[in-house]
């Protein structure tokens, strides 16, 4: 089942935050400058993107290429 473009924003913007340690602010500066250079628009054009699996890899390239990543020592998991 595929959220509403707001729903998946969101959802993006708490994995960053739960899953790379962001602060609530930076994630959603994040998610924000990803709207500015329309990274979500086939997302708001095509509902069938809008998955927990796709927020989940939307939130790992967003994050990857932030300067946050750039910093932060390396997680395995």
């Amino acid at each position: 089942m595929s959220m509403t473009y707001e729903e998946y924003l969101d959802e993006v913007t708490t994995l960053i935050v739960e899953k790379y340690g962001a602060s609530d602010a930076a994630a959603i500066r994040l998610v924000v400058a990803a709207q500015d250079k329309e990274f979500f628009v086939p997302h708001d054009e095509k509902p069938e993107m809008r998955t927990v699996e796709r927020a989940h890899a939307d939130a790992r390239t967003l994050y990857q290429a932030s300067p946050m990543a750039r910093s932060a020592p390396i997680k395995k998991k």
